[in-house]
Order: C-alpha cells, then sequence, then structure tokens
C-alpha cells in the first residue's frame, strides 16, 4: 500500500500527520509527503508550532498513479493553504478521477470543497465545516467516522483528533484492498 499525504509548507496538525503515517507503516504500507514545496514541512500542536517533516515529493512531482489512496490531514492553516494551490487542488481531484480512496480529517475537508467533490456526498468534519460542506452540494454528519462510496470512490472522512483510531482502522482498511 503506497498512501500519499498531502500538506502545506506549514500547518498540519502534527498528530493528524503521525498517527496515520504510522498506521499505513505498521500495515506494511508506505507513506509519502507530498508537499506544495521540496524541503521541509512546519507542523503545529494546535496554534503552537511542532516538529518539521521532511518532504518525498512536491505536487508538481506526484501523480495519483503512484498511490493507492490519499491522506489529507487537517490542521486550520494547512486545508486553507492548500486550497490556494491550483497544483495541490489538481493532484486532490486527480484521486477523484482515478476512482482512489481519499481520507480526510478535521479541516481538510476544505481542500475538497475547492475541488468540487463533495456535491452528492456524506462526509464529516470538524463542526466548523458543516455550513461550508452543505454550499457545497454535501451532506454533513456529525460522525466518528464516515465511509461514504456514492460517487467515483470511497471517502472516509472524521472530525477531530479524538476520532484518529476509527479514522486510521478505516482508510487502512480501504487503501488495502
Amino acid at each position: 500500500m503506497q498512501a500519499a499525504f498531502l500538506v502545506a509548507h506549514q500547518g498540519t496538525e502534527q498528530v493528524e500527520l503521525t498517527k496515520p503515517w504510522r498506521a499505513v507503516t505498521a500495515a506494511g504500507g508506505t507513506p509519502k509527503l507530498v508537499s506544495t514545496s521540496a524541503g521541509r514541512v512546519q507542523a503545529f500542536h494546535h496554534l503552537d508550532k511542532a516538529d518539521t517533516f521532511p518532504v518525498d515529493l512536491t505536487v508538481a512531482e506526484a501523480t495519483a498513479a503512484d498511490f493507492d489512496g490519499l491522506v489529507l490531514p487537517g490542521g486550520v492553516a494547512n486545508p486553507d493553504a492548500l486550497r490556494l494551490d491550483k497544483r495541490a487542488v489538481a493532484f486532490i481531484k486527480s484521486f477523484f478521477d482515478a476512482g482512489k480512496p481519499v481520507a480526510a480529517i478535521c479541516h481538510a475537508p476544505w481542500t475538497l470543497i475547492e475541488a468540487d467533490v463533495v456535491r452528492g456526498r456524506t462526509l464529516t468534519s470538524w463542526p466548523s465545516l458543516r455550513t461550508d460542506i452543505r454550499n457545497a452540494g454535501g451532506t454533513w454528519v456529525d460522525e466518528q467516522v464516515n465511509i461514504c462510496t456514492a460517487g467515483p470512490n470511497t471517502l472516509i472522512t472524521s472530525r477531530k483528533p479524538a476520532d484518529l483510531d476509527a479514522f486510521c482502522a478505516a482508510f487502512v482498511s480501504e487503501f488495502s484492498h
């Protein structure tokens, strides 16, 4: 299993990157960190700087064909920056176009809205995205994890770091098919 983790240069919630990363590794898979620029990305613990992580590929170098699925960690700043980057949005959309599973947690569905892939889908997120998801044509639910198969691919979403165990189990199972 090859899993792409897409994050902006800074702002990803560290635990939403590291715990799913460990879940992929524990399942015998290979995670790759994809970002908008080369070098290292700065993770955060809420609003405080945390660790940095090396980028494996930029969005200009990576393609959906190289991966079995895409993980979109949250954090408030991370998805907000990604949705302004046309190549990052195109990279996300390419997984939907290829019918490959996508997993998004917390604020990460903002990037799905920007990629115009939530219409007709059911998903969960951090509660403040509820109206954004509905306005984009999606159905928002308040669940620990939601697995939506009403589209070209499976979309796995979760609300927050407390949901990470269920989130990781769901997407690792789906990516392993």
